[in-house]
């Protein structure tokens, strides 16, 4: 299993034969933009995301060099507090992921292991920070980082404004948003070293009463000159019902352990 970057946490124990290879978006060249990394920051929190409780079913499209499957998803979120994703391929539960501030668990069918562990063993496992917030924000179509706690240069990609993370770090951060509506366009990040590279493209939005919700969600995983995508559709959203989180590891599966 390769450690490649967090969002694959959905998908990262599947496994079926397949044969497409997906292409990842090209680069643009970007100049600078006149508007202020505050404006930015502010008006794209103000976008209401005012939910108790969300529940999404969607469709899922993967591919790897290797292999390229279709699955449906049920994505339930408790705010803050628990998200539980359910990958079904012709109505049979292949895959599960429970996931809360200080524990993330997961099963698949396909091989019969599970992982239960907390987000400082799977962050070293795979070679970036991994968090609850950073997998609920990416999700919703929100930034992955508290932008309020960052510092970025301002610049224009496409008529899009763009921030740009001032980092001297191994890790460098961008986020693009739409220039009316401040809604998430892209964010992406790159290790330098492996180097490797996690795109995620939002759009569809629609604007529920309580939530501004990305319809489509494409993202993907570069390295070693290879692509990993993964492009979720939002098929439907309901919000603030009352939701069950089931979980429970079919017997006889062999725990994964990371050392």
């Amino acid at each position: 299993m390769r450690r490649i970057l967090p969002i694959l946490l959905l998908v990262l124990v599947l496994s079926c034969k397949a044969k497409q290879k997906a292409i990842a978006p090209e680069a643009v060249t970007t100049t600078v933009s006149n508007e202020t990394v505050s404006n930015i920051i502010k008006n794209h929190y103000a976008l209401k995301r005012d939910f108790k409780t969300a529940y999404i079913k969607a469709d899922v499209d993967y591919t790897d060099p290797k292999q390229s499957l279709g699955l449906s998803a049920d994505i339930r979120i408790k705010k803050d507090e628990i998200i539980l994703v359910s990958l079904k391929m012709l109505g049979i539960t292949m895959a599960k992921a429970m996931i809360t501030p200080t524990q993330v668990r997961y099963y698949e069918k396909m091989n019969g292991k599970f992982f239960e562990g907390d987000y400082k063993t799977l962050s070293n496992w795979l070679g970036t920070d991994l968090d609850f917030n950073k997998v609920q924000s990416m999700l919703v179509g929100q930034a992955m980082d508290d932008l309020s706690k960052g510092k970025y240069n301002v610049v224009t990609e496409e008529d899009a404004p763009k921030l740009e993370e001032v980092s001297t770090g191994n890790f460098t951060k961008a986020f693009v948003f739409d220039a009316n509506s401040f809604s998430l366009k892209r964010q992406e990040i790159k290790q330098q070293s492996p180097e490797r590279k996690l795109l995620a493209n939002y759009s569809d939005y629609k604007y529920y009463s309580e939530c501004v919700l990305p319809m489509q969600l494409i993202i993907f995983a570069i390295q070693n000159n290879e692509t990993t995508s993964i492009a979720i559709s939002y098929k439907n959203a309901a919000f603030n019902e009352e939701l069950s989180f089931p979980y429970s590891v079919p017997s006889g599966y062999e725990q994964i352990i990371i050392n």
